[in-house]
């Protein structure tokens, strides 16, 4: 049975969200990894926010869809 993930890629603000740039090499790199092992991506979820703010819905939602699906959270940049 391959391993479960959840992935979220994200960037900080609306202008990195819009040229996609960011988020195409983050959904690379997690892509590349979900192959490397033999992995199944369960669901993707992208968040355009601010990593200084303490509610992040989008974080919360990919947390918990891993919790259901006993999946690994798989998110390529974290800063």
């Amino acid at each position: 049975m391959a391993e479960k993930f959840v992935s979220l890629v994200r960037v900080s603000t609306s202008r990195q969200g819009d040229s996609g740039l960011g988020l195409l090499a983050q959904k690379e790199q997690v892509e590349q990894h979900i192959r490397a092992v033999g992995g199944e991506l369960v669901q993707e979820f992208l968040e355009v926010e601010s990593g200084r703010k303490i509610q992040r819905p989008m974080l919360d939602e990919a947390i918990a869809l891993a919790k259901a699906y006993n999946a690994t959270l798989i998110i390529a940049k974290w800063d």
